[in-house]
């Protein structure tokens, strides 16, 4: 499968025809809308399709939807979106403009490397306990809360099949972890990554991407996708992994980014 095909199915897996656990689908002549079913959660757009000659209008028309519910919201813009400067007139009505992300994806063949890499340290999160430290790690790591997320990621792992966490401990202490939801009918889209400074440069997080990667095939799900740092995107690529574009999450102020 080439760029171009994996694209289109990027596209159409994960933009067009996705329902996100949390979240109602509203699907316009112009964009498709996710609304969130919780109140403290932001929404997003994930696909637009807008011209130079109607976007301002539909960008109006959605801050007056979203601002109808009361919610803040991130339109997630490609760097192959139309037109080319969607995101400055994102910006020039008031959104604010998230960090650059590479849109990193592999389809996974069978004798790909991943797949026979050594995960012997990582372990399989899958109680409240587990999901509370890798908040705790988070924190730990940005200097931030993450409790909208330890909620979101124990409401969908209750609530939903399409979640899997992992982690590696070390005397007990959770020191990397990541998590990845299946999504659509071939991807599994993959988050966290995370390690505490102490502990990097010690493979670690090779080995929580080659957790999941074991998983996701096991499970039908062999299209990874990471929207990657600038940190991650040569790691990434040296697991074969291809860039396919960039993102921008651009925030309407009053919302949540869903990271």
């Amino acid at each position: 499968m080439d760029k171009n095909e994996l694209r289109t199915l990027f596209d159409n897996e994960m933009r067009q025809n996705v329902t996100p656990p949390g979240f109602r689908r509203e699907e316009t002549d112009h964009v498709i809308r996710h609304v969130s079913l919780h109140s403290s959660e932001s929404g997003f757009i994930i696909y637009a399709e807008v011209t130079s000659e109607n976007a301002i209008k539909v960008i109006k028309g959605e801050q007056s939807r979203f601002g109808e519910l009361n919610q803040g919201f991130e339109w997630k813009v490609y760097s192959y979106d139309e037109p080319s400067n969607l995101v400055d007139l994102l910006q020039e009505e008031g959104f604010e403009k998230g960090e650059k992300e590479a849109l990193m994806v592999i389809a996974l063949t069978e004798d790909h490397f991943l797949l026979s890499h050594d995960t012997s340290i990582v372990k399989e999160i899958s109680d409240v306990e587990g999901i509370n430290a890798i908040m705790k790690l988070e924190e730990t790591i940005w200097n931030e809360s993450f409790a909208d997320l330890g909620e979101r990621l124990w409401r969908d792992f209750t609530e939903t099949n399409a979640l899997r966490l992992y982690g590696i401990y070390e005397d007990d202490e959770l020191v990397s972890a990541a998590w990845m939801y299946l999504e659509g009918e071939n991807f599994s889209s993959m988050w966290g990554g995370s390690t505490l400074p102490a502990h990097r440069k010690k493979g670690h997080y090779t080995a929580l991407l080659a957790a999941r990667a074991k998983k996701a095939m096991e499970l039908g799900h062999p299209i990874l996708t990471v929207d990657a740092s600038t940190m991650s995107e040569p790691i990434l690529q040296k697991s074969g992994f291809e860039r396919l574009g960039y993102s921008y999450g651009m925030l309407f102020p009053g919302g949540v980014t869903n990271d």
